[in-house]
């Protein structure tokens, strides 16, 4: 692909273009949602990817699980069953995290 300016004719009709899209009322309301929406999902999704939990990190999570599981256990209280259901996957994911990292640098 060439770094050069684009003809005169292809750059008329590139300047048609952009003045149509920036009359579409419609198209311009689609845009401003679309990023009041928030992060992309692909970006969100990469960067749980390439998570790197530090060891300290997952000995905490560990210990917030197994204290919420034992509580959960005593008391059958619900709000604590769901705070360790919450946590539990967390947990298992920072684990595993740190598991295929270890394992890459060994």
């Amino acid at each position: 692909m060439s770094t050069s300016r684009l003809p005169d004719h292809e750059q008329r009709i590139l300047d048609e273009i952009e003045r149509a899209l920036s009359r579409d009322r419609r198209l311009a309301r689609r845009l401003r949602a679309s990023r009041r929406r928030g992060p992309d999902l692909a970006r969100a999704v990469s960067r749980v990817a390439r998570y790197a939990p530090r060891p300290w990190t997952v000995v905490a999570l560990l210990a917030v699980s197994v204290a919420l599981m034992t509580a959960g256990i005593v008391t059958s209280d619900p709000g604590v069953i769901w705070a360790f259901a919450v946590v539990w996957p967390v947990a298992l994911y920072a684990v595993f995290r740190l598991l295929c990292r270890r394992s890459r640098t060994s």
